[in-house]
C-alpha cells in the first residue's frame, strides 16, 4: 500500500521558507545577536561575522558571500581599528555616535539578512528591517544615552571606560551569536531587563531636581 503524498507546505513553496523550523530559529537568533552587537560597535560584529563566514563557521545567503572575502575582511579590520581608536578620544566619541546611528541600523539589517539562509526574500528582508534594524537601533540608542550621561557627569573622563565595555560587549555578543546563539539571546534579554530596572531609579533621582519648590509660608 503506497503512502499518501505529503501536502506541500509553505516551507517548500517558491519564496517561502526552505529550512526546518529549528534551523530557521537558529538563523534568526544569530542575526539578532549580531544586530545587537552592531548597536555597541558597528564594525566589530561585521569583522567577526566576516571571519566566521570566511572560515566556514557561518553560513550566509547567496549574494552575501562577499562578507567573508579577503577585501571585505581588510576593510572591516581597518574600519574596526579606526572606530575603536575614535571612541577613546573624548567628545569625538559623541560625534561618532551621531554618525554611527544610521550605520549601525544598516549593519544590523545586513547581518540579519545575510544569516537567513534558504529563507524567502520577503520574509528575509522583513525580518532584516524590523528585527535586525530595530535591535541595532535600540542598543545604539542605549549606548548614545550612556555616553551622554558619562560626558556630562565626568566631563568625558569616564568615556574610555565606557568605550572599553562597549567594545568588549560588542565582540562578546558577536562571538556568542555565531557560536552560541541561545546564550547571546539570553544576554540580550538580561541587558534589556537591567535597563528596564534602572529607568525608574533614574527618574526617581531626577525628580527632586526638577520638582517645583514649595511655596514659602506667609
Amino acid at each position: 500500500m503506497s503512502r499518501p503524498s505529503r501536502r506541500p507546505s509553505d516551507c517548500h513553496r517558491p519564496g517561502g521558507i526552505d529550512k526546518e523550523p529549528v534551523e530557521l530559529l537558529t538563523s534568526i537568533l544569530i542575526g539578532l545577536g549580531l544586530a545587537a552587537a552592531c548597536g555597541f560597535r558597528v564594525f566589530v560584529p561585521l569583522l567577526i561575522a566576516g571571519l566566521a563566514a570566511h572560515f566556514g563557521g557561518l553560513p550566509v545567503v547567496g549574494g552575501f558571500g562577499w562578507i567573508g572575502s579577503t577585501p571585505a575582511l581588510v576593510a572591516f579590520t581597518v574600519a574596526t581599528l579606526v572606530e575603536i581608536i575614535g571612541y577613546y578620544i573624548p567628545w569625538v566619541d559623541n560625534l561618532l555616535d551621531a554618525l554611527a546611528a544610521p550605520t549601525a541600523i544598516a549593519a544590523g539589517m545586513l547581518l540579519m539578512a545575510s544569516t537567513l539562509v534558504d529563507c524567502g526574500p520577503f520574509l528575509r528582508w522583513t525580518l532584516a528591517v524590523v528585527a535586525g534594524g530595530g535591535t541595532a537601533a535600540v542598543f545604539q540608542g542605549l549606548t548614545t544615552v550612556a555616553r551622554q550621561v558619562s560626558s556630562i557627569s565626568t566631563g568625558g573622563l569616564g568615556n574610555p571606560v565606557l568605550a572599553t565595555i562597549e567594545g568588549g560587549g560588542s565582540a562578546l555578543l558577536a562571538v556568542l551569536a555565531v557560536s552560541l546563539p541561545i546564550v547571546a539571546l539570553a544576554l540580550i534579554a538580561v541587558l534589556l531587563l537591567l535597563v528596564w530596572k534602572l529607568l525608574p531609579l533614574r527618574r526617581a533621582r531626577a525628580a527632586p531636581e526638577t520638582a517645583p519648590a514649595a511655596p514659602r509660608p506667609m
